[in-house]
């Protein structure tokens, strides 16, 4: 059984399917489709930068999204191929969530394009900036970085008598955790994160603290706009980021694309589950971050990723 999954934000770089959109008109497509749809030159702030408008979450969630999905039409359409008839589920990380409905149907990608753009600029309002921060836990799992969180928060309140946020946002495999919530906090638990037996701990270079309770003012709005949008039953199953479980039916995506804002993505549990439902090779579309992820979660599967022509071509020898 094989999944295909599509990467989060961080994948994004200046230069992003400029050799797509020159080797095939198909990708081409995909890109002006969405330009026209946001009603500006989004691939060519993805071909030209400037990096610093490119990592804005505005920009950067939609243009993550058509790489992916113009990386996948290509082979789809070049290739005489049909993603229903070669995948047996698909998943995404955080916003790669929206691609891999786009990828299965249950999303229009100029709708898609249009909710990641509000979503990103919701997420970017809904904290100041500077009130929240990111850090990664390498070298800690789950229970590890909960404990570190928890230490982080009673920890503040002692010196301050503040109750603040501070929770895990991303389980994204074995040794790699992402905690999110008030700036404080988040720096508290990076100091505390070496005697508690975690490798390292590294703020990430992030807006905003995605993933955590401080979204509730996003998850809001991203309740209103997904109850206006056309959102069909997926062609097949997508593993949803915050149960990680397999869901087809739309209410249900909605509901689990709402909680998803404010909720952890468990990708480790994502992957393990479509594992345990029997997928044996995971096929990442448009990044190569998720694939090796796949590899420290489940070792025994195959994972690859598809980013160019010569990608595409390998790729389709093997469907």
């Amino acid at each position: 059984m094989r999944a295909f999954i599509f990467p989060g934000q961080g994948s994004q770089a200046v230069g992003m399917g400029k050799a797509l959109a020159d080797a095939s008109p198909v990708a081409r497509a995909v890109f002006e489709e969405v330009d026209d749809s946001l009603g500006r030159k989004l691939f060519a702030l993805m071909s030209e930068g400037p990096a610093d408008d490119l990592l804005l979450t505005e920009n950067a969630q939609p243009a993550i999204m058509t790489n992916a999905i113009a990386t996948l039409r290509v082979m789809e359409q070049e290739g005489g191929i049909r993603l229903a008839d070669k995948a047996d589920f698909v998943a995404g990380h955080s916003l790669g969530e929206y691609t891999a409905l786009c990828a299965a149907g249950a999303l229009g990608l100029a709708t898609t394009a249009r909710l990641l753009r509000l979503r990103g600029r919701a997420m970017q309002a809904a904290v100041p900036v500077g009130k929240g921060a990111m850090a990664a836990l390498l070298g800690a799992d789950l229970a590890k970085a909960q404990a570190i969180a928890a230490a982080a928060v009673a920890a503040v309140l002692e010196d301050t008598g503040e109750t603040l946020v501070c929770t895990v946002a991303n389980d994204n495999d074995p040794s790699q955790v992402v905690l999110s919530g008030h700036r404080p906090a988040i720096e508290r638990a990076i100091a505390l994160a070496k005697d508690m037996d975690a490798k390292r701990a590294v703020l990430l270079p992030v807006s905003a603290p995605f993933h955590c309770p401080l979204m509730q003012p996003a998850a809001d709005a991203m309740e209103a706009a997904l109850a206006e949008a056309d959102l069909r039953a997926p062609l097949i199953p997508v593993y949803c980021n915050v149960d990680a479980v397999a869901i087809a039916d739309p209410d249900q995506v909605r509901a689990a694309l709402v909680r998803q804002v404010t909720g952890m993505v468990r990708w480790r549990e994502s992957v393990l589950a479509m594992a345990g439902a029997g997928t044996d090779r995971f096929v990442e579309f448009g990044g190569k971050v998720l694939a090796p992820m796949v590899k420290r979660i489940s070792p025994d599967v195959a994972a690859t990723s598809v980013v160019t022509m010569d990608d595409i071509g390998e790729m389709l020898k093997t469907l």
